[in-house]
């Protein structure tokens, strides 16, 4: 692929740019958390049943699993403004088919079809971010990026819980899909006019069949069973999936590497520091994914708390996310260097002190800070070494980056929540369930840490001019 200089874009108009991507990216975050809260409102209203509502639930995240990476390469098939438009409008039709939805397998299939439009909007966002944005400026633009990345998994459980209690002109769970609609279409008559053309050789760039036949079925074997087998008992076909799944993945990352148009640019990883940056991100974004999880189920199952509350309770976690994406690049060199370090082990420590105070006795002044400390781990975890990340690797190579970035963090998620989830369930009660889950997430946040401790090892080498 050749990609040319991107034209010039004025201070201004990447504000607008930025405000049309993330409002996008927000949408198709909430979405996938806004129906978990509204699942009973959902199985009241269409009579559904227990394996519908989790297929409502869990089929945006196992479409959206499956099909991120070659979405990412269709906006270099197409153009990354034109895909993300075309996502950003297949979206908002299929969100306005959900509110419509007659019975639950409307609602099962246009769930998807919502998850393939959600698919190829936001691995455009950080491309475009990637491709236009440098330097002190980019570094700001993933900072609002990140928290919007938090803030969207939060929001719609908040926005959730409201809509569903609020029975909004009678119309029950309805509204959670249908707020989608004016927000879309006004985003689908400005994005045309602030979004850059990515001015890119596309004559150069294919879409590799073999390849995406052999990561959609990969993908698939591998998030099935972390999606739905717990809730089965994690039959042998379950296992069996999984064994499937990494072999074919193997296979695939093989094929990769000789392709003369690859699916997934693995050239990416090249530069010092990327792979372990991007398991360090993974690893933490796996842990806030199950943190959240078992915590809202505590504080409702144990603790009595409605979903709106449970959701309301993390609104600290949330604030401390967001302050320290939006601030960390004004920080002294030194201190942003420290940052990816310092993140898992501030993240672990608020989570901890969290559980072993008043995983009892919950209480909501005492919580605050130590979920905004755990916020601002995430934060200082993630947003830094992203941004650095994208400095290490050419505008090229954004897709790729940008599919690594989307795709790590929502298997990891994933993984988590099958594995802790599973330890959390066969726990002798909710607390002590809890308590587990946080001490295995303090042994993987220990590996995140020592994965950024290679990266900054490594950026220091580099920076003696040694060889990384």
């Amino acid at each position: 692929m050749t990609t040319l200089a991107p034209p010039p874009v004025t201070a201004a108009r990447r504000g607008r740019m930025l405000a049309v991507l993330l409002t996008g990216q927000a949408m198709a975050s909430m979405d996938g958390s806004i129906v978990s809260v509204g699942a009973v409102t959902v199985r009241e209203g269409l009579h559904a049943t227990d394996a519908e509502i989790q297929l409502i639930v869990s089929g945006y995240l196992l479409a959206t699993g499956v099909l991120l990476v070659t979405c990412a390469r269709i906006g270099d098939v197409i153009g990354h403004r034109r895909a993300f438009l075309v996502g950003l409008g297949w979206f908002t039709g299929a969100s306005l088919l959900c509110g419509l939805a007659p019975d639950a397998t409307v609602l099962v299939l246009a769930r998807i079809a919502q998850a393939m439009g959600a698919s190829l909007l936001m691995p455009q966002i950080f491309s475009l971010i990637h491709m236009h944005w440098e330097g002190a400026a980019r570094r700001r633009a993933i900072g609002v990026y990140s928290m919007v990345l938090a803030l969207g998994v939060a929001l719609g459980q908040v926005i959730g819980g409201l809509v569903a209690g609020a029975d909004l002109l009678g119309l029950s769970w309805r509204p959670i899909f249908l707020i989608n609609i004016p927000i879309g279409v006004i985003l689908l008559l400005v994005g045309p006019r602030v979004l850059p053309n990515s001015r890119t050789d596309h004559r150069q760039v294919r879409l590799d069949p073999a390849g995406v036949a052999l990561l959609t079925v990969a993908m698939t074997a591998l998030t099935v069973p972390l999606i739905f087998g717990q809730d089965h008992g994690w039959p042998t076909w379950a296992w069996i999936s999984l064994a499937g799944g990494a072999a074919l993945l193997a296979a695939f990352v093989r094929y990769e590497t000789g392709a003369r148009h690859p699916l997934l640019d693995l050239a990416a990883l090249r530069p010092g520091g990327t792979k372990s940056g991007l398991a360090a991100c993974w690893i933490i974004n796996g842990c806030y994914t199950v943190f959240l999880l078992v915590l809202t189920l505590h504080l409702q199952t144990a603790l009595g708390y409605s979903p709106l509350q449970a959701g309301l309770a993390f609104v600290p976690y949330a604030l401390g996310f967001g302050m320290l994406s939006l601030s960390w690049n004004r920080y002294p060199q030194g201190l942003q260097n420290a940052l990816p370090t310092a993140g898992p082990i501030m993240f672990a420590a608020g989570s901890a002190l969290l559980v072993f105070l008043y995983r009892d006795q919950w209480s909501p002044f005492g919580s605050i800070p130590l979920l905004l400390l755990a916020g601002a781990g995430h934060a200082a975890g993630y947003s830094p070494l992203i941004a650095q990340i994208t400095s290490l690797v050419d505008a090229r190579f954004a897709s790729a980056i940008s599919a690594l970035n989307a795709t790590g963090p929502m298997l990891s998620g994933v993984t988590a929540v099958a594995g802790l989830g599973s330890v959390y369930f066969a726990a002798p009660s909710s607390a002590e369930g809890l308590l587990r889950v946080v001490t295995a997430g303090i042994v993987l946040l220990a590996i995140g840490t020592a994965c950024a401790v290679r990266v900054a090892l490594l950026a220091r080498r580099t920076a003696r001019g040694g060889v990384s």
